[in-house]
């Protein structure tokens, strides 16, 4: 019996140990194989024979693209505006080996250099080329980091930029100033106006001016010229200039007597008289 027990148990020893030594690695993952503590293969996706006791496989790595989310973090510009940012990386495990032993974890890793990087590109852009250059700041990302993790043996297929924001402070700020700059504008296009107006109004009354004038000249010659007619007409006689006067004293007789503030209008009975008093006569 004893015996038997023994057999027994070597047996399932055997098959303990034969199942220690048999890996099976599924499709899309690599195991690091490590012998006496130190690195001594990576397994490939199938069926794979190790050292049992010997070898150990502490680690299992994905080689699927895996996601990152990048947390918001909040980033100063170059004019000292506050915006929140956050972004997700999507990277690629092509040497595992290098993923487990070249830091200490790779997925922290990488997202501390995201941030840092976004601060630093960030950091040098104006609040308005910031909120309006996703494409730019990604590029710069992807470009700043890429060659860091290909140390690790990791691949950054891309990073994008899901948010990039004002903080609150800012965006109410950004809103007050975007009012401020609405009133000011509407004060200049009415002050705009108000100043075209007085300006036509202007250029009417000097218009209305210069057409008075010329009408004053046109009177006047046309005064000079009947005298002249009259003088040469009758010749050296006082007559002429009685006749022009009495003509002129008789209009404004008749201008006096039509004003609204006229009540009496009292006409001289010996106008010939009266306008031979104009003349000192």
């Amino acid at each position: 019996m004893e015996g038997l027990f023994v057999i027994l148990a070597l047996v399932v020893l055997v098959v303990i140990t034969i199942g220690m030594g048999v890996r099976i690695v599924p499709q899309g993952s690599k195991h690091i194989v490590q012998r006496l503590g130190k690195y001594h293969t990576t397994l490939t996706p199938g069926m794979n024979v190790i050292i049992p006791y010997v070898d150990q496989v502490p680690y299992k790595v994905t080689t699927k693209d895996i996601v990152l989310d990048i947390p918001s973090q909040e980033v100063i510009t170059q004019d000292n505006a506050t915006i929140i940012a956050n972004a997700v990386a999507y990277i690629n495990i092509v040497s595992p080996e290098k993923a487990v032993y070249g830091v200490e974890d790779y997925e922290i890793a990488i997202q501390n250099l995201v941030q840092t990087a976004l601060r630093s590109i960030v950091g040098e852009m104006s609040l308005d080329a910031a909120l309006s250059s996703r494409d730019l700041i990604k590029a710069k990302l992807k470009e700043g980091i890429s060659d860091d993790i290909a140390d690790w043996g990791i691949n950054l297929k891309t990073v994008e930029i899901q948010d990039i924001n004002p903080s609150p402070t800012m965006q109410a700020a950004m809103e007050e100033q975007a009012a401020a700059e609405r009133q000011r504008r509407a004060t200049v296009t009415r002050a705009e106006g108000e100043k075209q107006a007085a300006i036509l109004e202007a250029d009417g009354r000097l218009e209305a001016s210069k057409r008075d004038a010329k009408a004053q000249v046109v009177l006047a010659d046309a005064s000079r010229e009947a005298i002249e007619r009259v003088t040469a007409a009758i010749g050296e006689q006082e007559m002429p200039v009685m006749y022009l006067l009495g003509e002129r004293y008789i209009s404004a007789l008749s201008e006096l007597s039509q004003s609204a503030n006229a009540k009496n209008v009292i006409l001289p009975a010996d106008l010939p008289q009266a306008v031979k008093g104009l003349l000192n006569r």
